[in-house]
């Protein structure tokens, strides 16, 4: 049989080269690929030397699958389903218009031969493609060091598994019509319902994971992007097999004489066959991964797949609670279901046994106070209503706001789209957030999964000395920080509890993470100031903000641990910001916080501090004390005395006691204590992790990071979980002018003409013969 079927192949694979088509393709495809990728290439070596040493980021990525559909797999993977029906549209179309079937029907050759060899020829053209992908990465592998190799086979892979599938599509299609353009045009037909069936029915339970399971869309991309599963090599195999047992069953149907229901029931038993197939390969548990990218970029890193094999094997609940009158309803309601697991897609493959619950309501919105100011004082009732009728959907399958309360109770959670993990006598809540990404990333999952299985670290902030608040949101507050649920660095979605506790009416709690004292605006008495220095005796963790002004009432606490405010207000030169805006450096201390905080180090991103004040510290007291924070000498300065920002431009006066120097911003304080090792923070302003300062858009800070790493730090590095990425290591291109000049000269004109050569020769020799 394998000779045979070869030997078909073989023959297939001359004819389709004796036509002009397949030359003409192999070219388009050839001057396709190259316009992008000398274009990128072009651009890339423009930034280049715009900005000689910046790093470029996963170049292999950007050029190749492209993270954002703009690398050349990316490119060309919308446009293959162009290419394959021109070619597969004569395989049997041909044999049947000019009855040469009827010459292979009455040789020694069984159909499925037939079938399977023009199956292989086509595997071999669909090879000559990829090869000319090929030509690309072997210009990549001289251009970029450290070439993601991985994920480059990956993403070859997805495309060559896509065009055989592709294929199989096509064979069958023109076996059905002796009119190749017929079976052209139907082969687009069955792509573009390969590519939509994912989208149907997927409001329905029962037939949403079998709609799925036969879509197509979404499968290559995955490969290109670096994860091999068998669930989607599986796929590919399941179509192809599907269209050529098709094929099979229709040309045996010409030569055997059969009962219409026995055919019927070959047809049947394909489909169901492929369905169950396709269906047990995306069950949790059965499915194989490969994460083929250098760094792991599609798997959960170690430390999430340790805080996951901690669970152990028993289960893990998620019900989704979704308010259909919150504005984020749409991102987990019935038809959205299949994109909602693929976000736990990277957890179930560590932990098969999570089991998801949906349950959904209405009532009212919380979150947002002024969506009832365009509803024109309409009810709940009605506004559900009116927006059933709108989305022609019914509302008994809504739960009423009196029976999902006696479910739990959600206003604590402003009733937004929020997930409750449940396991085993333990639950917590995962929240969405107002940002881009909007669902939790794997720092926020590792927080809940943490909060069930251990005591998470408390931060208690100090009140009753007019302290900044973590319930108020002004701007000069500390809610966004600490507890803003929709917000992603808050603390309480990091991983930490918060609190507050007033030290003037009770002592200060000793299991605590830290104590934090933000910027207090009256003398401690002798009570709070004697509870404060016990916990600091006794070995407590504490952070203590300041800012310019406020000297006299931090600077006798902050005597006693060596430091102290200095007198006047730190100022910088800027062509763009206020002169009080200060921007101080992180030092190696502060990076050593976190890996993303070591990141910003290396590209030199700074924290925006406010109206800061500069401290001084004695390196012979009883604490080891290293900066954090450090500002800039060469534009900034320490000015004495009292200015207005905006009335004239602030200058330098030696005389009136300035001084320019690098100046400390923030302190890290260790010592030994007991068993552990104390620490304390101390920095010259408050303002640095304000409401208003961490909604700045207009200086590119690493407030965020810092203030997240800060308290990461009293943590003892436990939370924020770590899940940074190691930097790419092809990141730099070797790359000039005149090679992006060569690059164009060998890809959009050398190579297209030796493949128009060689196809003209090979066609007029032919032609001779």
């Amino acid at each position: 049989m394998m000779k045979k079927t070869l030997r078909i192949a073989r023959i297939e694979l001359s004819t389709l080269f004796y036509s002009p088509i397949a030359w003409f393709l192999l070219i388009v495809l050839m001057v396709q690929v190259a316009l992008g990728y000398t274009t990128m290439m072009e651009w890339m070596e423009q930034s280049k030397q715009m900005n000689p040493g910046a790093s470029m980021g996963a170049l292999t990525a950007q050029v190749y699958p492209g993270g954002f559909g703009s690398g050349i797999f990316s490119a060309i993977l919308g446009k293959l389903y162009l290419y394959i029906p021109l070619i597969t549209m004569g395989l049997m179309s041909r044999e049947l218009s000019s009855g040469t079937i009827k010459l292979l029907y009455s040789s020694p050759i069984k159909v499925r031969e037939i079938i399977y060899g023009k199956f292989v020829a086509m595997m071999a053209y669909n090879a000559l493609l990829i090869g000319v992908l090929l030509l690309f990465v072997i210009a990549g592998v001289i251009m970029i060091p450290h070439l993601d190799y991985g994920l480059i086979f990956s993403g070859l892979l997805g495309i060559y598994l896509l065009l055989c599938a592709y294929s199989a599509i096509g064979l069958f299609m023109s076996s059905l019509t002796s009119y190749q353009v017929v079976a052209a045009i139907s082969t687009f037909v069955i792509f573009a319902l390969l590519s939509y069936v994912g989208d149907v029915w997927q409001d329905i339970d029962v037939v949403r994971d079998l709609t799925w399971s036969l879509a197509i869309s979404g499968r290559a991309e995955k490969m290109i992007g670096g994860l091999i599963t068998t669930r989607d090599v599986l796929y590919f195999l399941v179509i192809i097999y599907i269209f050529l047992g098709f094929s099979i069953i229709k040309l045996r149907s010409t030569r055997e004489s059969k009962p219409v229901m026995v055919r019927i029931g070959q047809y049947v038993f394909i489909v169901v066959s492929a369905l169950v197939v396709g269906y047990l390969s995306g069950l949790p548990g059965w499915v194989g991964y490969w994460d083929t990218t250098a760094t792991q970029s599609n798997t959960l890193s170690q430390r999430t797949q340790q805080i996951i094999k901690e669970l152990g094997d028993d289960p893990l609940e998620i019900t989704v609670y979704d308010n259909f009158l919150d504005r984020n309803f749409y991102h987990a309601e019935p038809s959205q279901r299949r994109a909602f697991l693929d976000v736990w897609e990277p957890y179930v493959r560590f932990k098969p046994n999570i089991h998801f619950k949906y349950v959904y309501y209405y009532d009212s919105v919380l979150s947002e106070p002024s969506f009832y100011k365009y509803m024109k004082g309409k009810t709940n009732e009605e506004i559900v209503a009116m927006r059933t009728k709108a989305m022609k959907m019914a509302k008994d399958w809504l739960m009423k706001p009196a029976e999902v309360r006696k479910l739990i109770d959600l206003r604590p959670e402003e009733n937004r789209l929020v997930m409750q993990l449940k396991y085993k006598d333990r639950s917590t809540f995962l929240r969405v957030f107002n940002d881009m990404e909007f669902w939790p990333g794997e720092t926020e999952v590792d927080a809940a999964f943490k909060r069930m299985t251990m005591k998470l670290p408390k931060i208690d902030f100090l009140t009753g000395g007019f302290e900044r608040s973590i319930t108020k949101t002004g701007d000069r507050d500390y809610k966004t920080i600490t507890n803003t649920l929709p917000f992603r660095y808050a603390l309480i979605n990091q991983g930490f509890d918060v609190d507050t506790v007033d030290v003037e009416n009770r002592e200060i709690p000793t299991d605590i993470a830290a104590l934090v004292i933000g910027d207090p605006k009256m003398n401690f008495d002798t009570l709070a100031m004697a509870r404060i220095q016990r916990y600091i005796a006794t070995g407590g963790n504490l952070l203590i903000t300041g800012e310019p002004g406020k000297q006299s009432v931090l600077n006798p606490l902050l005597k006693e641990l060596g430091v102290q405010m200095m007198e006047g207000t730190l100022v910088e030169r800027s062509r763009d910001y206020a002169p009080n805006l200060a921007l101080p450096y992180l030092t190696s201390t502060a990076a050593g916080f976190s890996k993303r905080l070591n990141n910003l180090y290396l590209d030199s991103v700074r924290v925006s501090m406010p109206g800061a004040a500069a401290l001084r510290y004695d390196s012979n007291g009883i604490f080891t004390i290293r900066p954090l924070l450090m500002t800039n000498p060469k534009v900034s300065w320490n000015k004495m005395g009292t200015f207005v920002t905006d009335s004239a431009e602030v200058r330098f006066d030696a005389a009136a006691g300035d001084e320019r120097r690098s100046f400390p911003t923030a302190l890290a304080l260790t010592r030994k204590a007991g068993d552990h090792e104390q620490r304390i923070a101390v920095m010259g302003d408050a303002d640095i992790m304000s409401n208003a300062e961490l909604g700045r858009n207009n200086v590119r800070t690493a407030n965020f990071p810092f203030n997240t790493a800060l308290f990461g730090w009293f943590a003892n590095g436990e939370f924020p979980v770590e899940t940074t990425r190691p930097r790419p290591k092809d990141d730099h291109i070797h790359l000039n002018t005149a090679g992006v000049t060569a690059l164009k000269l060998l890809f959009l004109w050398i190579f297209p003409g030796l493949l128009l050569i060689g196809g003209a020769v090979f066609l007029i020799r032919r032609k001779r013969k």
